[in-house]
């Protein structure tokens, strides 16, 4: 059992819960005052979530590559951005078909990801594993939850088109049914949960279901990014990083955390940069403005990050 260690994973748990509680009280209190944000307004928002959502996942080859040589590192480099590029190109070409796999990737990977650092908690603290059963049951509702139900919300047609027109019909006469099937799943899963005893997992589920149906659909998946799953992502780098464990084990949560995110700080300046540099190169495929340049980019990056991740992500999925 490592106590500091085991307080970054509650540390995580606490900011992602009270960000997703904090979200669905302010939007209930608008909801009974009558009040809204504008569209701009949530763009801007979305926006600053984005950026604060990038750093977990600019130090994959931190984590990929601590111990191999030099070339190793630069060749593991120029294929992570070789397959960025092409994923990149792919979704500016092929808006909708682009944005239905990233759908899909980003559910998988936010599910999983999120049930992996449940796994990795309960090892700091010296429990046993959720069985992957149990993985399963919770996994696949906590990934869709924030991404299908803000997506198929009637208020987010108007969002999308603001974005990228082309994609506001992304799932055309399924929205029914991709929506109703992610809320029958939700409450299947909570209901085992609770009957199995994973009290922890069911709240999480109900969090993010109340989230995804009471908040705005940006708002939503702006809250869930930036203070749901990069923050416990973060959580979950600590223990692979040599230099924030020497502060865990020193006891200092804190300063392990934070070496968990400054070497990561870089990537939000890249990506404001690029984002713009591509405005202006390419105003064909990137003239609905900063923020479709930005998810673009962000969604690019997903895609090696997801494959980079997905190791140890399946170490701690599996039985110990």
């Amino acid at each position: 059992m490592n106590g500091a260690l085991s307080q970054v994973y509650y540390w995580a748990q606490r900011v992602s819960r009270g960000a997703a509680i904090g979200a669905i009280l302010l939007f209930i209190a608008f909801d009974l005052f009558h009040l809204s944000p504008s569209i701009s307004c949530q763009l801007i928002i979305a926006l600053i979530a984005l950026m604060l959502g990038i750093p977990h996942g600019a130090i994959d080859h931190l984590i990929t590559l601590p111990k191999n040589p030099r070339s190793r590192f630069f060749t593991f480099i120029l294929i992570y951005v070789l397959i960025a590029i092409a994923a990149g190109y792919g979704i500016a070409q092929w808006n909708r078909l682009g944005f239905q796999l990233v759908v899909l990737m980003s559910s998988l990977h936010f599910g999983f990801g999120d049930a992996a650092y449940s796994n990795e908690w309960k090892d700091a603290k010296g429990s046993r594993r959720n069985p992957f059963a149990i993985v399963f049951i919770y996994a696949l509702p906590a990934g869709f939850l924030p991404v299908v139900l803000p997506l198929t919300d009637t208020r987010a047609l108007s969002a999308l088109n603001r974005i990228n027109p082309t994609i506001a019909n992304w799932c055309g006469t399924y929205i029914s049914g991709f929506r109703l099937t992610t809320l029958a799943m939700t409450v299947i899963s909570i209901i085992g949960l609770l009957f199995t005893k994973r009290v922890q997992l069911a709240i999480d589920l109900a969090l993010l279901a109340a989230l995804s149906l009471i908040a705005p659909p940006l708002i939503t998946f702006a809250v869930y990014f930036g203070c749901w799953h990069a923050v416990r992502h973060t959580a979950r780098l600590v223990p692979k990083l040599p230099k924030a464990m020497v502060n865990i084990n020193a006891g200092s949560g804190r300063a392990g955390v934070w070496a968990a995110i400054v070497p990561g700080l870089y990537a939000v300046v890249g990506t404001l940069a690029l984002a713009a540099l591509l405005i202006l190169l390419d105003s064909k495929n990137f003239s609905y403005g900063l923020l479709w340049s930005s998810l673009v980019i962000v969604w690019s990056l997903t895609v090696p990050h997801m494959l980079t991740t997905a190791r140890f992500d399946f170490g701690a999925l599996v039985k110990k």
